[in-house]
């Protein structure tokens, strides 16, 4: 099933793909979520960020090429970070250059969906836990980054977390193929299984130091191949069986040199 979050008729609905349609469901993935009797096409819908969440955990230095591209020793445990709501966009929705740097980058992930409240939630239950998955985006500023040898700034900026463009549920995500195209060329393409730690890991642990709520995000990493955007670009984030992710950059002012 994929589940949408979109706009028709002014106002922000749920529903389900059906071809080239959306059927519009009562209630929210989390709960109860009951078929209605309207469709609208999609063509005619505005695709939004099919989730809401109260945070965003990210990890960083998850896949093993992407931490020899970055010359970073990989992690004993997984490195953890959190990007704003206000970060999040969704589908088509443009992602914004900001004056403060030279240097953006795209980076193609994997995002796990919670569907109910958890704290220490056994691994071995890990798929219960999740309403689904999609596909996101980690934009970074890479210079800021590098600058400030931390992630909040250079992760946090307005538009820097694209997701969409559907919950998939019922889905194991754990060997998956992953691939980010930049204007058409293929720039990041791996599995979800060349990972550190496990989605199925991954909830556990999170879930450990801070409890879940429905729709929190875990972006799981990103592998080798990030590099910069500019403005103008399309950025897709394909993935296996849950779809296409795609963006364009806007036009902003840039820093100086």
């Amino acid at each position: 099933m994929k589940i949408v979050r979109f706009k028709a008729a002014g106002k922000t609905r749920y529903g389900v793909i059906d071809g080239t349609h959306i059927v519009e469901y009562s209630g929210t993935p989390y709960g109860t979520f009951k078929k209605a009797r309207k469709r609208y096409a999609l063509k005619q819908a505005v695709l939004l960020a099919p989730v809401v969440p109260s945070k965003i955990v990210a990890v960083g230095l998850n896949y093993r090429d992407h931490a020899e591209e970055m010359r970073m020793a990989l992690p004993e445990e997984p490195r953890i970070f959190l990007k704003p709501l206000s970060a999040l966009c969704g589908p088509d929705d443009p992602i914004i250059y900001p004056s403060q740097s030279n240097r953006v980058d795209y980076e193609g992930e994997l995002a796990l969906v919670v569907g109910k409240t958890i704290k220490r939630w056994p691994q071995q239950r890990w798929l219960e836990a999740l309403a689904g998955v999609c596909c996101a985006n980690d934009v970074t500023a890479r210079d800021l980054q590098k600058k400030d040898k931390q992630f909040a700034r250079s992760k946090s900026f307005d538009t820097f977390c694209p997701v969409g463009p559907a919950i998939v549920s019922g889905l194991d995500p754990s060997d998956l193929a992953i691939e980010t195209r930049v204007n058409g060329a293929v720039r990041q393409s791996a599995r979800t299984s060349d990972v550190v730690f496990s989605p199925a890991f991954l909830v556990a642990y999170v879930s450990r130091m801070m409890t879940l709520l429905p729709g929190d995000l875990i972006l799981t990493g990103t592998p080798a191949g990030v590099g910069p955007l500019s403005a103008g670009d399309l950025v897709e984030v394909e993935i296996e069986c849950i779809g296409v992710l795609r963006n364009r950059v806007a036009s902003g002012a840039r820093a100086e040199p």
